[in-house]
């Protein structure tokens, strides 16, 4: 194979700078995935909702679906259900101090769900 071939010059770029311990990393720890699948599982609801957001009405309604948007994903990311949460938060919101609103977040709500529910 000549040098010049793409997958030699593929090849020897892993080799070189010691990307051939972060190559073979998931070897050494299990918890390693050998893909990018769920990265890009995460991602294809942006891709497919991208043509929707054109049509969001204005420039506030971007934002706001862009602010819903996070809020959704925050709460996935969290194992926590969307639905159950807003449901929850946007009921309790009107009475919470302002220095109690961080107990509404997705990771310190899903906690107090967890002491309310045992």
């Amino acid at each position: 194979m000549s040098k010049h071939n793409p997958v030699a010059k593929a090849i020897d770029y892993m080799f070189k700078a010691q990307r051939w311990l972060a190559f073979t990393r998931f070897i050494e720890d299990g918890r390693v995935c050998l893909t990018n699948n769920a990265a890009e599982r995460a991602l294809r609801g942006i891709a497919l909702a991208r043509k929707s957001w054109l049509f969001a009405g204005s420039e506030r309604g971007g934002d706001r679906a862009a602010f819903m948007y996070s809020l959704i994903v925050t709460a996935k990311m969290n194992d926590v259900d969307p639905q159950a949460w807003l449901a929850d938060i946007l009921a309790r919101l009107p009475d919470t101090k302002a220095s109690r609103v961080p107990d509404l977040l997705p990771w310190n709500w899903k906690a107090s769900e967890l002491r309310r529910a045992a």
